[in-house]
């Protein structure tokens, strides 16, 4: 169906229902939609690939509003384009709870909405993983099935966040054509003009991270459409920067900061009205308006249609694998047979390595065994053990590897995994120091907000990766990291527990996954042939007492090995002692009281090792309970001397326990 209405007029339809929501809802940012209507019309009406019937076609054209307080344009957009969803009662009840329309765009509220943005910057980065997966999904499975573009409407305040340097210039490294950049060049920040606190000509930071860039009227629809015409056909991501008059319409407004973070005001909005030639009530569309939009909503049926077909033609079991790549679901019995093996393995001949040596031997079995795994890490691979023998790199000339080298891109990475998690089809892994967890976990918060499966592997974990000193120690980060709702922290004491703390990252579908692992050799304490996942519960009795236990030790990761220790010394003084092992806190006290009861037990004693800081600990020994550990930074030295030196030793923990008793 074609419905010819003068574009200009359904860019005022997103500006009217952007004032009207705003000033409804007495809060939001009203300046952005208003402003970048054009830019949107254009987009979505003569370029964008997608069906409002159905926003999660795999092969539809992804559009990421990283100026996530502009929300109200998306909302209007889907409203417009005829997304069921979005009604008009939503658009009424806009940031009111329980709504549709929340603040910014939540991808797990929103049909529609491709990720959760508002931390300004993520999503441009976010953006370049969809990119990247786009192009990785189309070498294995061919472009007639994967093939499509991922536009970004980014603001000065994306572009100002240092992430989006990382991400522009990974995207510039890999050539990601098929990634377009729509800049809304207002010159406005919530303090003012953006010359109170920038003069970065963007196009030319763009030209040298290896982007195709040019400047456009963003209020041209005709000169936007042009640009986007070149874009599709670059051999390099573009940034197209559209200078544009934020609050577009206001009379007084316009122009000006006093029109980005605020509602307009009724006599402001009936001035725009004015302006803008609309005399509709509020949250009324004309018909003829409406009907056009949701012609532009049903413009992508056709390809989707076409898309549909293919994929039947394609052979079922490459049908089937796509389909099952993108519903997120595991090759379960290839997984579990692999991690089978594994377990007999290590049964039969144990290996007392570091626990980031045991994951690389992990990972060889489990890539194999899941085809969709991608692993990269942010320039320490060597150190990260993130890469198995035979996995080949991605690089602009070969989409096909399945390893990535993010540079030292810590943020830019763990944006970037979202993204491609977002897309589907692919689980990414990467890796760097825990230390510079710090750098990622803005991203790492949003993937546990928005629920996806990325798995960050995090070495050196403590004050035992020795002679680095404490810029490289962590001793809050566990505690930070910990602190984040619905994300495993993973600290494995050995080989067995390495493989199964990998294997529940794999199948927790529904969250993000870190992984802290050891520098330094640790014994290897399962050495039986378990079927089951002991680590499944986040801790479980690693040494049973001799006796009822008076003494419970609980620990982590290389801190597990030194409490068997301090058990065999307690023993000796005829003091009966169970050492249990708690690889993953988050999953134990997620568990039934009862059972998370019987697991912590019963004995007078209880003492936690952990070379980091306390916090967190009190929830299974109680603020009475006895802690070994860190109060403070590390130093350098060999990392004996310094677990000596901070009073970290199997003695310490055994004086401490007696002298309670």
């Amino acid at each position: 169906m074609t419905v010819r209405v003068d574009p200009s007029r359904m860019a005022n339809a997103i500006r009217a229902l952007a004032m009207d929501a705003v000033e409804k809802a007495k809060s939001g940012h009203p300046g952005l939609p208003m402003g970048a209507a054009d830019i949107a019309t254009v987009l979505f009406t003569q370029f964008l690939k997608f069906d409002a019937s159905d926003p999660a076609w795999p092969d539809r054209d992804r559009f990421v509003l990283s100026a996530g307080h502009g929300s109200m344009l998306l909302y209007a957009l889907l409203y417009l384009t005829g997304n069921s969803s979005m009604t008009i009662d939503q658009i009424k009840n806009f940031r009111q709870l329980g709504s549709l329309t929340p603040g910014h765009p939540e991808n797990f509220v929103t049909p529609g909405i491709e990720t959760t943005t508002g931390p300004l910057g993520q999503g441009i980065a976010t953006a370049v993983g969809m990119a990247l997966a786009e192009r990785r999904m189309a070498a294995e499975f061919g472009g007639d099935i994967v093939d499509h573009h991922t536009y970004v409407l980014a603001s000065d305040g994306d572009l100002m966040e240092g992430i989006s340097q990382e991400a522009i210039a990974f995207a510039g490294h890999l050539k990601l054509n098929k990634l377009i950049v729509l800049f809304d060049d207002n010159g406005i920040s919530i303090d003012g003009a953006i010359s109170l606190s920038d003069s970065v000509d963007q196009v030319k930071r763009f030209e040298s991270a290896g982007w195709a860039a040019e400047r456009v009227d963003g209020h041209d629809q005709k000169a936007i459409a042009d640009a986007l015409t070149r874009a599709q056909r670059s051999d390099r991501p573009t940034l197209i920067a559209c200078k544009t008059t934020i609050g577009f319409g206001a009379p007084n407004k316009a122009g000006s900061e006093k029109s980005h973070g605020s509602p307009l005001g009724a006599e402001e909005i009936a001035g725009a009205r004015k302006n803008l030639k609309w005399d509709s009530a509020p949250f009324e569309i004309p018909q003829d308006i409406l009907d056009a939009w949701r012609a532009a909503g049903s413009r992508g049926k056709d390809a989707h249609t076409a898309w549909t077909k293919t994929i039947g033609t394609k052979d079922a079991g490459v049908r089937s694998e796509f389909e099952r790549r993108m519903k997120g679901d595991l090759p379960a019995k290839a997984l579990s047979e692999a991690v089978a093996a594994m377990k007999a393995s290590l049964a039969a001949i144990p290996k007392d390595i570091a626990t980031r040596t045991a994951s690389e031997h992990a990972l060889e079995v489990l890539c194999a065994a899941v085809p969709e795994m991608i692993g990269g890490s942010a320039d320490l691979t060597g150190s990260n053990n993130t890469r198995v023998k035979g996995m080949v790199a991605i690089s602009a000339n070969n989409y096909g590897g399945r390893y990535v080298n993010y540079g030292i891109r810590e943020h830019g990475m763990a944006a970037a995994m979202n993204g491609m998690a977002l897309h589907g089809g692919l689980i990414p892994y990467s890796g760097t120091f825990l230390v510079f967890s710090d750098y990622l976990r803005p991203a790492l918060r949003l993937a546990a907000l928005m629920g996806e499966r990325v798995i960050h592997v995090l070495t050196h974990d403590s004050i035992g990766l020795g002679e680095d000193g404490p810029t490289h120690q962590p001793v809050e980060h566990l505690a930070a990291l910990r602190a984040i709702p619905n994300c495993n922290v993973f600290r494995p004491c050995d080989t067995v527990e390495t493989l199964e703390c990998w294997q529940l990252a794999l199948e927790a579908k529904d969250r993000p996954s870190v992984l802290a692992l050891t520098r330094q050799n640790l014994p290897q304490l399962r050495l039986a042939n378990d079927a089951d996942n002991k680590c499944a519960n986040g801790a479980y009795e690693i040494s049973k007492a001799d006796g009822e236990a008076k003494v419970s030790i609980f620990a982590s990761g290389s801190e597990v090995s030194l409490a068997v220790e301090a058990q065999k010394l307690l023993a000796t003084r005829g003091i009966p002692t169970r050492v249990v092992s708690v690889p993953c806190m988050d999953l134990l006290l997620e568990l039934p009281a009862d059972k998370r009861a019987a697991i912590i037990g019963k004995a007078p004693v209880k003492v936690a090792v952990e070379a980091a800081i306390r916090q967190g600990w009190d929830a299974i020994i109680g603020s009475d309970g006895i802690f070994v550990g860190m109060d403070g930074f590390g130093a350098s030295a060999p990392y004996k001397d310094l677990y000596r030196h901070f009073g970290i030793t199997a003695e310490a923990v055994a004086e401490a326990a007696q002298a309670r008793l």
